[in-house]
């Protein structure tokens, strides 16, 4: 076969498995944890993700793919981004890395918060707005952050 050889099976799997995964713009992930750069990667994937469900209906207890309630859409969007979350509000906030307003970055999580109880979350887009699911009747939607109560968290 000369200068013309033919790759071995292990060298036509990883080219597979790579374009396979350009393809699908797949992250891969080490275990252990991600870097600075790759969680950023999973938070703009979730980010785009929760933006493409603009107009789903809200639906108590609904964590997709077609209705969602807040944390079902954070829930929902971090997963299908390579991450897993908590159910609810509440402990998906316990399970972040908590921030400051001033470090927030798109594809954050936004916890609203009365009292001592977190009731509500959405993912930062970016210029004070969130993609959020808001409550029964309203759909999933881009809106600006309408409360000074609020606290950051970033998936890691």
């Amino acid at each position: 076969m000369g200068a013309h050889k033919r790759p071995s099976m292990m060298s036509r799997a990883g080219a597979a498995s790579a374009l396979t995964l350009a393809a699908v713009g797949a992250t891969v992930l080490v275990p252990g944890g991600a870097t600075g750069a790759e969680a950023s990667t999973v938070a703009t994937n979730a980010l785009h993700i929760a933006a493409s469900k603009q107009g789903s209906p809200y639906q108590w207890g609904a964590t997709g793919p077609y209705r969602f309630d807040c944390s079902g859409l954070t829930l929902y969007s971090f997963k299908r981004a390579g991450k897993t979350l908590p159910r609810t509000a509440a402990e998906q906030y316990n399970r972040t890395t908590h921030i400051s307003r001033g470090d927030r970055e798109q594809g954050d999580l936004v916890f609203f918060v009365s009292g001592r109880g977190v009731y509500h979350v959405g993912i930062y887009a970016g210029d004070g707005k969130i993609w959020h699911a808001p409550r029964t009747g309203a759909v999933v939607r881009l809106e600006r952050i309408w409360s000074n109560s609020v606290l950051y968290g970033r998936v890691d």
